[in-house]
């Protein structure tokens, strides 16, 4: 028999949850699911899955779960990953994340190898099931001898569109903190046709590109963090352009710049006063005085926003400028704007939630005299507030990789993100059959 440590049950862990009971009987394991919240775990769990309180600050604890277990599998938030990664490589534990691979676990490589154990990272869905769709694709092209000449790939956490009814045509589908500081601790890197370029952070919202994905509609794209790191996890050394973003519809991105000109996603120092402030009073705290101008007026005057412009209906809708307090004491401006929209973009009891993803490659073939432009796109609607989209697409992933390293069916070492071909063939194709499936097109013209 072997022993299954789920460390967290948070949102994105329900879908994993599942999927290893289902599979626990036929295989012989035990799972045993980790929070700090028992009833959180029983809300998700079934018998006999073994229900365990575990405080992650308490390491005399953390240790004797790790301990007891074959393989691990991290839902905490990336920060705590080395410390569990030490523990696992300590007492030679398989561990699984759906989290970006950091720094501090690429250098147990080597003593994870020696070990013969495996770190695999980055099982989620961005990052996930991005490399692994990506990689489908770019193995096809490379081993068609083609030439590649552009990689794009886009990423959304949205709302489904029977649950879309407000303005921003957005809510928070997940982490809300890392909504708000999306984008900052850096500018935006890429490689368009063979130049390095940059994007700060105080202009990364101005920059969008417009994207259709069949049967979803129409979104907007704005660059991620980095995409530079990706050049050698894809093997893309001499591809001319290189591009990563996230997808939000159409007019999302000017409006979101209100707050990023303003200093309003600024979570570097604490307000003064916040307790007392109000929702008008937070925003006229970063503008100009004037006695006899609203607030409304202010804003508009320092953005150059015209009146009829379709941002301040986004802004109008959110109360920005109404007299609502804020109750949050000693809080950074970042920590009072996402409690302003939490109020707003929150789901609803009977909302569901959406991911949607789409790449985009230009590749020469050597008897053809334009290049071909495929698109690659899939989209998933959850179905309620537990089973969702993002629950889906995080979880599944990795609950069928774990079940392939119980099973043998991956025996790599060391530390890994799901590149290989042996990772991600099966995991597709296993997705596929609960309905998360990627749909290609092939474009007549190679848009700009």
């Amino acid at each position: 028999m072997k022993t299954i440590l789920i460390i967290g049950a948070g949102r994105s862990s329900t879908s994993l949850i599942h999927y290893l009971e289902s599979k626990a009987a036929k295989y012989n394991w035990m799972l045993r699911v980790a929070d700090k919240d028992p009833e959180l775990v029983r809300q998700k769990t079934q018998e006999p899955t073994i229900v365990v309180q575990l405080d992650i600050f308490n390491e005399t604890q953390l240790e004797a779960e790790i301990a007891q277990a074959d393989v691990v599998v991290s839902m905490l938030p990336a920060r705590f990953h080395p410390e569990v990664a030490l523990i696992c490589l300590k007492h030679s534990k398989h561990l699984l994340t759906a989290s970006y691979e950091s720094p501090e676990v690429k250098e147990m490589l080597p003593e994870a190898e020696s070990k013969g154990i495996l770190f695999l990272n980055e099982l989620g869905v961005d990052p996930g099931i991005d490399h692994m769709s990506a990689m489908q694709v770019l193995d096809k092209i490379r081993g068609e001898g083609h030439k590649l000449l552009t990689f794009e790939s886009f990423t959304g956490g949205l709302i489904a569109p029977e649950s879309d009814n407000n303005p921003w045509h957005y809510k928070f589908t997940w982490n809300p903190r890392n909504v708000v500081l999306a984008g900052q601790g850096g500018p935006a890197k890429f490689i368009q046709e063979g130049k390095f370029k940059y994007i700060p952070y105080n202009r990364l919202f101005h920059r969008t590109e417009k994207i259709e994905v069949e049967g979803y509609g129409t979104f907007e794209g704005y660059a991620n963090r980095d995409s530079l790191k990706y050049i050698e996890h894809y093997k893309l050394q001499d591809v001319p352009t290189v591009y990563r973003g996230t997808l939000r519809r159409p007019g999302y991105s000017r409006a979101w710049d209100v707050f990023v000109q303003l200093g309003a996603t600024d979570d570097s120092y604490i307000m003064e006063g916040t307790e007392h402030m109000t929702y008008r009073e937070f925003i006229n705290s970063f503008l100009y005085y004037a006695d006899h101008d609203s607030v409304r007026l202010k804003l508009m005057h320092y953005l150059h926003l015209d009146n009829d412009s379709p941002i301040l209906e986004k802004l109008d809708w959110l109360g920005i400028f109404d007299d609502t307090p804020i109750g949050l004491k000693d809080a950074t401006p970042a920590q009072v704007l996402q409690h302003i929209l939490s109020q707003k973009w929150k789901l609803e009891p009977e909302d569901k939630d959406m991911i949607v993803m789409w790449h985009k490659f230009v590749y020469q073939e050597e008897e053809k005299a334009h290049p071909t432009y495929l698109s690659s796109s899939m989209g998933c609607i959850g179905d309620d507030q537990v089973n969702t989209a993002m629950s889906k697409t995080v979880g599944l992933p990795l609950a069928i990789a774990t079940k392939m390293v119980c099973t043998g069916q991956i025996d790599l070492t060391g530390v890994h993100i799901p590149t290989p071909r042996a990772i991600y063939e099966p995991v597709l194709a296993e997705l596929e059959t609960m309905g998360i499936q990627f749909f290609h097109k092939e474009h007549g013209n190679v848009p700009n």
